[in-house]
């Protein structure tokens, strides 16, 4: 039986259980030492990654040829309108190439949302925006860069979705786990 767990990663943990700079990792949360982690978050990103014993499943979710839609929630520095967003939609030029089109909009804000520590800086002469971003990519520090390829600087970033998968029940810093059958139906 392949097991995959869903984890919501808070701030400043590592997507990984070891670190020689003493920064908080995956062991301070996750007690199986037998799982990987699918897809990597960063450092200073939040939400869902998900960690599994099956290689299979870690390959289909993190290699770019499976093209698994990832969504995001973005907090940005601005008031981007529809049109603003519209690149996103086509695919941006970064350093490294252009991205596969994504899929943004607007949020009022998101369905759930925790406090952050430390907080994210507030400066009340700058206002801020929510969007939902869906990629089929994942390139190092992708949405942070695409963001701010259309003029609207990241603030906050949380993964809410990975294929079929979401955050929906999973406060920061727990888990759920998940007991699948073989093969990749359930994605």
């Amino acid at each position: 039986m392949t097991k995959a767990i869903l984890f919501n990663k808070p701030y400043q943990v590592l997507s990984q259980f070891t670190d020689k700079q003493n920064r908080a990792t995956l062991a301070r949360y996750i007690e199986d030492k037998t799982v990987h982690v699918a897809g990597r978050l960063d450092y200073d990103s939040e939400g869902l990654l998900i960690l599994t014993d099956s290689g299979e499943l870690q390959h289909h979710l993190s290699h770019p040829t499976h093209k698994v839609t990832k969504t995001y929630w973005v907090q940005v520095e601005g008031e981007p309108t529809d049109a603003d967003l519209n690149p996103l939609s086509k695919g941006v030029m970064l350093k490294d190439g252009p991205t596969l089109p994504g899929r943004a909009e607007l949020l009022s804000s998101p369905h759930i949302l925790w406090e952050r520590t430390p907080p994210i800086r507030f400066r009340q002469s700058t206002p801020t925006s929510w969007l939902s971003l869906t990629i089929r990519e994942g390139r190092n520090r992708q949405v942070r860069r695409m963001c701010a390829a259309i003029g609207f600087p990241v603030l906050r970033l949380i993964r809410y979705r990975v294929g079929s998968w979401t955050l929906d029940g999973i406060a920061p810093g727990t888990s759920r786990t998940i007991d699948l059958a073989p093969g990749l139906k359930h994605l």
